[in-house]
């Protein structure tokens, strides 16, 4: 069954699956990167559009990182949810799923979307940051968007 853009507007639960799945993983994950790297993270999210120079701009340069954070995981809770449609072991086993979606979704920023924005962050990387960021992504990024589209799509 394929979702189309009129499924999405009679259907309520597909946008709250996604929405809720995205905002509640990006709550989580910039929670998280506000521990372990302080709060001039979203500065550095929006230096991914604008460049290094971001990430000495001011408020409006940081609700922008905050705003593109927050879309890059709705966009990932989007794509989790329209595989679903064809792939419904991704609602079934949504645990073992959001794990390794979480890993998924850790590479593809760590080893297309970094390297090609502005910043052109390409590492090193110690081993310690590598794991957390990993684990981050598991728990903190794969399992909420999996359970969202699993709860709102049953």
């Amino acid at each position: 069954m394929e979702a189309t853009a009129t499924q999405i507007t009679r259907e309520p639960r597909v946008l709250t699956a996604i929405l809720v799945g995205g905002f509640v993983a990006g709550a989580l994950d910039l929670a998280m990167a506000f521990n372990t790297y302080g709060w001039g993270v979203p500065r550095a999210i929006a230096g991914g559009l604008l460049g290094p120079e971001a990430t000495q701009g001011g408020t409006g340069v940081w609700i922008l990182g905050v705003f593109l954070h927050f879309f890059i995981t709705c966009v990932a809770a989007a794509i989790y949810f329209f595989a679903s449609r064809r792939l419904p072991f991704l609602r079934t086993s949504w645990l073992v799923c959001g794990l390794f979606f979480g890993i998924a979704v850790f590479l593809v920023m760590n080893l297309i979307v970094l390297p090609l924005s502005a910043l052109h962050s390409v590492g090193p990387r110690t081993l310690r940051s590598l794991i957390e960021g990993i684990l981050v992504h598991m728990f903190m990024v794969g399992l909420p968007i999996s359970f969202s589209v699993r709860y709102f799509t049953r």
